[in-house]
């Protein structure tokens, strides 16, 4: 397994106040698959992503990344192996950077040379037209913005993406778009994906497995064809299939 999650705990605050986020958590990824999370506001999927990146207060159990167990201070390697896309790409990106700017920083950073050309590389990849590269975020649309965020993302030639909620802040006409293009990247990049929603028709189309969420607990675990044939097993995975805002296609 490339990701393991085991029985992590997250807790933000003290005493009285504490407020338990993810609740002894445990799932797998394979290499090269796409494993979605799957709940509703506050169930604790985000969370999950935010420990991974050393963003969120581990309470309890353990992440490890091809068996090897997370640091609890993440360095310019895991950067390098695994990056995250953020639901906002209005909140994602420095209005006073240009295009260029944003996507050659990761560069510059881990020092890696051949600015230009991967800079407009990367822009094509994701279906952004080279000659965007000097606007600002508020001369794009959003989801060109995305695009930007995913190019980004995808920089140091990761190896996993995190995605939460890539097109919850887009049009419904927009979201598809992005949803094709994250779905060719990782056919054509072997990328895994561990990916958040609330929406099971995306987790439907996006991958091959899911972890359903309640109140910081996984209350189930599905692959593509059980849930495509509704066949499960608690009345909370029922909802959510009910509650989806578009028909998820056997």
């Amino acid at each position: 397994m490339l990701i393991e999650i085991d029985d992590l705990s997250v807790t933000f605050g003290k005493g009285r106040d504490a407020v338990r986020a993810v609740r002894g958590v445990s799932f797998a990824v394979n290499a090269r698959e796409s494993f979605g999370l799957v709940g509703e506001s506050g169930s604790g999927k985000s969370t999950i992503l935010r420990a991974i990146c050393g963003m969120a207060p581990v309470t309890g159990g353990e992440l490890r990344i091809d068996g090897v167990p997370l640091p609890k201070r993440r360095s310019k390697a895991f950067s390098r192996r695994i990056q995250m896309v953020f639901q906002d790409p209005y909140a994602s990106l420095h209005p006073k950077r240009s295009v260029d700017a944003t996507l050659a920083e990761p560069l510059a950073i881990h020092g890696i040379k051949g600015r230009d050309e991967r800079v407009v590389q990367a822009m094509t990849d994701v279906g952004l037209d080279p000659r965007f590269r000097f606007r600002f975020p508020h001369q794009l649309s959003g989801g060109q913005r995305q695009r930007v965020v995913i190019a980004r993302a995808l920089m140091l030639e990761p190896e996993i993406l995190l995605l939460d909620e890539p097109t919850s802040a887009l049009d419904a006409s927009v979201q598809a778009e992005v949803l094709n293009l994250l779905s060719r990247i990782r056919e054509e990049r072997n990328l895994t994906y561990l990916m958040v929603s609330h929406d099971l028709a995306v987790i439907d189309h996006m991958c091959d497995r899911l972890a359903v969420m309640k109140d910081g607990r996984v209350v189930e675990q599905l692959n593509r064809s059980a849930l495509a044939s509704g066949d499960v097993r608690e009345d909370y995975t029922r909802t959510l299939f009910a509650a989806s805002a578009h028909e998820v296609a056997p």
